[in-house]
């Protein structure tokens, strides 16, 4: 009789030890369909415009990417914006990146602009929703915009844009070709 009473317990511990393993404070990432980076000119004139649409998220459809051409010798003013378009009405994941600013920060790397964070989490780390973007001689390159989720932002470059130490997961990631004239 003990040694069944031992058996059960020993089984109902085992179930609580493996039901009481579920992610509690799992946060699921939301889709990501839309990403749109605005760079208006710093004293006046025509906003640019860099877009990412994949309104059926990662295979299906191709993503359509586009962007329009940056003036040389110019500084904008850029402002990302981050959508779910595949729920309707969208879901506005820039303000939950807001929300949420000590666990994401935006990266920039690119061969033919210069991009400086303007905005800075609630720790007066960089997160990257706005940014200020310098041109100089006409040309083409690339730009590729990364969201890390859960950075180290304390590691080497990190404050300075470097992803390479940033560690975290990949919320998105894209590539613009950029013609500047």
């Amino acid at each position: 009789m003990k040694k069944n009473l031992f058996y059960c317990l020993a089984f109902v511990a085992s179930i609580m030890l493996i039901s009481s393993c579920t992610k509690e404070d799992s946060n699921d990432e939301e889709l990501i369909t839309t990403l749109t980076y605005k760079l208006t000119p710093v004293g006046g004139g025509n906003a640019v415009t860099l877009s990412f649409r994949d309104i059926d998220g990662d295979g299906g459809n191709a993503p359509v990417i586009s962007a329009s051409p940056l003036k040389a010798n110019t500084v904008y003013n850029g402002e990302l914006t981050i959508l779910n378009e595949s729920e309707s009405p969208s879901d506005d994941i820039t303000a939950e990146i807001k929300a949420e600013d000590k666990e994401h920060q935006f990266f920039f790397e690119s061969s033919i602009l210069k991009v400086e964070y303007t905005d800075k989490d609630a720790n007066g780390n960089p997160l990257g929703l706005l940014t200020k973007v310098s041109t100089t001689a006409p040309g083409t390159g690339k730009l590729k915009v990364t969201l890390k989720h859960e950075p180290n932002k304390t590691a080497s470059g990190v404050k300075d844009g470097k992803i390479s130490n940033a560690g975290g997961e990949t919320d998105i990631e894209v590539e613009f070709n950029i013609t500047v004239q």
